[in-house]
């Protein structure tokens, strides 16, 4: 336990905010992927895997609210929920954006919902975030959620790069990506202010710091797993 003071509250959020150099945004592959290096194969296994994720953010999800006893809470964080799931009338959601994002690169629907194609590192890292939000304290889960700071650049570069770099890519497929730019910005400043709120010590703040670093490893090493499972050399057109 640190006996240091508490950081202000603008100090804090600069703490928070500086892990952003270790967000996925520069991992190699995507780096690779946003600068055009990555073969077809290569995008449909990332997307494949991805799917993984993108279908778990919901479980996640309703395991912060099944933890969270504070009802303004909940009627703001359901609203994730609905973001990617969609409401069966006018918001298709998240998760069939994706399929769009599939079907764009050339993967069946079929396929991607067997993921017959996650590999086992993937599935390592999602399960173990989703294992998290069932058992931490939902203030840590939320806090967890916090990598979404970084979320609008990363989606803003495939937005700009892969209609320059992957012409065989429908950009009527990036749709989800278009949409996480508003929606990441919305949640950051509800799950922003539940972090400034709940980690007022030294200690606690730097608790929720190695919380966020946890999402942002699990995050990084899905990538490293995609990466290992398709190289360059062993990856078809």
């Amino acid at each position: 336990m640190t006996d240091n003071p508490a950081w202000s509250r603008g100090e804090f959020e600069a703490q928070l905010r500086a892990r952003g150099a270790g967000y996925h945004v520069h991992h190699p592959f995507n780096v690779r992927m946003n600068d055009g290096l990555l073969r077809p194969g290569q995008i449909r296994a990332w997307v494949a895997n991805r799917f993984y994720y993108q279908v778990n953010i919901p479980r996640k999800d309703a395991a912060i609210l099944a933890n969270c006893p504070d009802r303004a809470t909940r009627r703001k964080w359901v609203r994730r929920i609905l973001d990617h799931d969609g409401n069966g009338e006018d918001n298709a959601g998240g998760i069939e954006a994706w399929l769009r994002l599939g079907a764009a690169v050339g993967l069946d629907a079929d396929a991607l919902w067997s993921q017959q194609d996650v590999v086992p590192g993937v599935r390592f890292a999602v399960d173990a975030y989703v294992n998290f939000a069932r058992q931490a304290p939902w203030q840590e889960a939320v806090c967890s959620s916090l990598t979404e700071m970084f979320a609008p650049q990363i989606h803003k570069d495939r937005l700009a790069n892969w209609p320059v770099h992957y012409g065989w890519i429908d950009p009527d497929g990036l749709q989800y990506f278009r949409s996480r730019i508003r929606l990441a910005e919305r949640d950051v400043e509800h799950g922003l202010q539940v972090t400034l709120d709940h980690f007022t010590t030294r200690a606690a703040q730097e608790r929720a710091l190695d919380i966020l670093q946890f999402k942002l490893d699990i995050l990084w090493a899905m990538l490293d797993a995609i990466e290992k499972a398709c190289p360059d050399s062993e990856v078809p057109q």
